[in-house]
């Protein structure tokens, strides 16, 4: 488990730099010198992930295996766990049952990129859906039909509503794209659920900056939201999101009654990246890895950095930056790095990166899109054909090429597919967030789990009103003989509480002996050791 490079991280830069080196050591000398250690054995193309959410492109369109795209090196599927910079080895958690293996090398290339975390605003983590990777697009295509299922039955007109008001959050690339796909699917999937009408759907876009797509330019960005406003998108700006619950989204200026919230913030610095960068004493440049132009760590002649956890510096037309976090400037990283490395081990001297930034493209709907290329502007069809030319063209595999150009022919002549194919989700324990206020559940409805309290006041309002705080359980001491709730439980302040349902609720039952009162037995405390 010792190699020349180890490359840490399965993203654009990473997964390049490992490809542009076996290249070049073959198919003998590469699996021998090179490893690269990703956390998924696939590459993902991130610009299409919205395409996938909304059933436009299948799911295995957009990755690519990385043992065919990194050919002649050795993978390694794992999640690292700790590096240790000075001594260049890894420790990598490989599964259920190879966890803890370590990983030696000579020059290390830390690629890991950044992760989602959504804990900075609560209940965010509990009720949002992110949109970081192809399982997450698959999970949310399905919510959304699932959404579509339970309206088309529901006969409460206010939860109907919830039901078919959507939410994204987030007025980037990821939810500008989305937004739009959204919207297109469930006008296309409509015809399809007789008790549903186009008035009844809601798709709301909250940003918290002053226009759209902030990295492409203000009146690019101005184009996208009037696009998205006049096919029914309902674009609010200055909209910091606050809270999120089950059934309603708090953001400065209102609330929204919803029960499905797509969230395209939260990127935070890889915890593995900023360990390491203690243990050597190095001062993160906003959360990212100070390196030379060269991608070598600052100090560190072994350690190199790369992608979205390095902040790599990049000379703009004379004008010395940061490279932005984007998969264009990470690819070509990875590359350059990869060949820097050769030059090296044939005697020569690393390059400094160097790159002329081509531009951005965003899609936002039917046949329309913005962009910038090379300093000109472009918007609608125009710039949709170009978006899709280009994309295409980066698309890694001549047969994912294939495939997306059938699924795109399709998409202009079929309908789109409503099949759900993941089962429900089984939440057997489920972490919620409830505002001051909000009810947990009525008086008279039918229990179907428990509930320990976290964080926060519940108060249990019925014939009396006591106040369960954390470390509570609300459990079957508070039902009837047929298991209805005997009260009503609603937050008496911001609270975070832990639901039991299903086996877990089943294993509490036998091993705490909780069952629905009997009369005559005694009423028992509820108190979580």
């Amino acid at each position: 488990m010792k190699f020349d490079i180890v490359i840490a991280g399965g993203g654009f830069a990473g997964a390049y730099c490992a490809r542009e080196l076996g290249k070049s050591l073959g198919p003998v000398e590469g699996p021998k010198r090179v490893a690269l250690i990703a956390e998924r054995n696939v590459l993902i193309f991130h610009p299409m992930l919205a395409e996938v959410a909304g059933s436009t492109l299948g799911p295995l369109d957009v990755v690519n295996p990385l043992r065919h795209f990194c050919r002649h090196v050795t993978v390694f599927q794992g999640t690292v766990q700790h590096i240790d910079g000075a001594a260049r080895e890894l420790i990598v958690d490989g599964g259920r049952f190879t966890r803890n293996q370590t990983v030696r090398c000579g020059k290390l290339v830390v690629a890991l990129g950044s992760i989602t975390n959504l804990s900075q605003i609560p209940g965010m983590a509990e009720h949002g859906w992110p949109m970081k990777n192809v399982a997450d697009a698959i999970r949310f295509r399905a919510a959304l039909i699932n959404r579509l299922e339970e309206a088309n039955i529901a006969s409460d007109p206010a939860v109907r509503t919830r039901l078919l008001t959507f939410v994204v959050v987030g007025g980037g690339y990821t939810g500008v794209e989305t937004a739009g796909q959204l919207l297109g699917f469930l006008h296309r999937a409509l015809k399809w659920y007789p008790a549903l009408q186009h008035r009844h759907l809601r798709v709301i876009l909250l940003h918290a900056g002053d226009e759209l797509l902030p990295e492409i330019g203000p009146s690019l960005g101005a184009y996208a939201r009037g696009v998205l406003e006049k096919r029914g998108v309902d674009v609010r700006l200055k909209a910091k999101v606050q809270s999120l619950t089950l059934s309603k989204v708090t953001y400065e200026g209102g609330t929204i009654d919803t029960h499905t919230v797509l969230t395209t913030i939260g990127n935070a610095p890889n915890p593995v990246v900023n360990e390491m960068a203690r243990e050597l004493k190095l001062e993160l440049a906003h959360g990212r890895l100070p390196v030379e132009p060269t991608m070598q760590v600052a100090g560190q002649p072994e350690l190199y950095a790369i992608g979205d956890c390095a902040a790599v510096p990049w000379n703009d037309r004379g004008t010395l930056k940061t490279s932005p976090p984007t998969a264009q400037f990470a690819l070509r990283q990875g590359r350059q790095l990869a060949q820097n490395l050769i030059r090296q081990r044939k005697g020569g001297a690393a390059r400094p990166f160097a790159y002329r930034y081509l531009g951005q493209l965003a899609t936002i709907g039917e046949h329309e899109a913005v962009a910038e290329v090379l300093g000109m502007h472009f918007r609608g069809f125009f710039a949709w054909w170009l978006w899709r030319t280009i994309y295409l063209a980066k698309l890694p595999g001549v047969l994912r090429r294939i495939r997306v150009m059938v699924d795109w022919t399709f998409d202009l002549i079929f309908n789109r597919d409503i099949s759900v194919v993941l089962p429900p989700p089984d939440e057997v324990m489920r972490s919620i967030h409830l505002d001051a206020g909000e009810e947990l559940f009525a008086q008279g409805s039918i229990a179907r789990g428990v509930f320990l309290v976290r964080r926060g006041g519940v108060r249990l309002e019925g014939g009396s009103t006591r106040r369960v705080g954390p470390g509570d359980i609300i459990d079957q001491d508070d039902t009837d003989d047929a298991g209805a709730w005997t009260v009503t439980a609603v937050a008496a302040e911001p609270s975070d509480l832990i639901v039991f349902r299903g086996r877990a609720y089943q294993l509490l039952k036998d091993e705490l002996k909780i069952v629905p009162r009997r009369a005559g037995r005694p009423a028992r405390a509820g108190k979580a050791g």
